[in-house]
């Protein structure tokens, strides 16, 4: 290919002529060049969604586990085998990996009994772990999605306690937060309490919201109509 004769040509023209002639290994390289200049900073141990996927992948069936007031370890998992999905992280959201935090729910919060359970005040109170027991099990987290101590880390469920959820490493997981993030506050809060208050009005039920929250979070109100 004689490349002089594209010399006087403009910028666009000439990528589109170099794809074209079958140059696509140098336009792919200079693209990708591109995009990662103009993408933001994430945190270690965390992967970008590729573009044009699904940004919540397909999670694993939510579990069944009862562990009141204390972590179940119901996996075992490898120091840097977990990596969270970016899906913005301007605006701070960030999925769990599926194959390491799936999600999990108490069988003892049920359709039948969210009034007098998540629907009363005061309730996840008696069912939240002590941090004397969720620090280490955070520690030993931080390790397996190959995360750095940060400040503004939440040690989450996935499925909330006020949704349902249950203290099991299935269900736990450290999110990071936007950049801009102070705290441990972040924009899953929001969903949460959003899914909540519709499950006590009945406007979707227990099983549904709980699904929605653990496939993606991000997405998951607009999923349920809400």
């Amino acid at each position: 290919m004689n490349f002089r004769k594209y010399l006087a040509l403009p910028a666009a023209f000439l990528v589109t002529a170099l794809a074209l002639t079958g140059c696509q290994q140098g336009t792919h390289s200079a693209a990708e060049a591109m995009t990662k200049a103009a993408s933001p900073a994430v945190p270690q141990g965390v992967a970008p969604v590729p573009v044009g996927a699904a940004s919540g992948a397909a999670a694993a069936a939510v579990k069944s586990i009862h562990s009141p007031g204390m972590v179940a370890a119901d996996e075992q998992l490898a120091d840097g085998q977990c990596a969270a999905k970016v899906v913005d992280a301007a605006t701070g959201e960030y999925l769990p990996d599926p194959a390491c935090t799936p999600g999990a729910a108490d069988p003892a919060v049920t359709q039948e009994n969210i009034d007098s359970t998540i629907c009363t005040s005061g309730y996840t109170a008696t069912v939240r772990p002590p941090a004397s027991n969720t620090d280490k099990v955070k520690a030993e987290s931080l390790r397996e999605y190959g995360q750095v101590p940060m400040k503004t880390t939440e040690y989450d469920h996935l499925i909330s306690l006020e949704l349902g959820g249950t203290n099991s490493v299935s269900n736990l997981w450290p999110e990071p937060n936007k950049s801009s993030a102070t705290g441990t506050t972040n924009p899953k809060d929001a969903v949460e309490n959003t899914l909540h208050r519709a499950i006590c009005a009945h406007k979707v039920t227990l099983s549904a919201a709980q699904e929605a929250i653990a496939r993606n979070w991000v997405t998951a109100v607009k999923d349920l109509g809400l």
